[in-house]
């Protein structure tokens, strides 16, 4: 018995873990974990993002990020602001997987 509950405790962690970069864009910034803000260029940006088309593919801190459609599927509630200045995390969408990942680090617990 002790060792089902234990396995269960791993699996739920591990699948925390998996699913980190599944976000649901909120309609207001008080619902969200953090404001986030879409910069024109790559060199802005805090963060490099590449929209995967499957939750499954949505691991790690790496800016593989998965869109869900409900709140509570999602690990991280954003909000995109008008103003960069108002914003906790600055994104740029990528084109390719292999362009992902941080280019501040220091924004990445924002994240975990």
């Amino acid at each position: 018995m002790f060792m089902k509950a234990r396995l269960i405790g791993v699996l739920v962690t591990f699948a925390n873990f998996v699913s980190a970069q599944e976000v649901y864009t909120c309609q207001y910034e008080s619902q969200a974990d953090f404001t986030v803000f879409e910069v024109k260029y790559e060199s802005q940006a805090d963060l490099l993002v590449y929209m995967v088309p499957y939750e499954s593919q949505a691991r790690g801190n790496e800016g593989l990020w998965y869109m869900s459609k409900y709140s509570s599927q999602a690990e991280k509630e954003i909000f995109f602001t008008k103003y960069e200045s108002q914003a906790d995390l600055k994104i740029f969408y990528v084109r390719y997987q292999s362009q992902a990942g941080w280019k501040n680090e220091s924004r990445k617990p924002l994240l975990n």
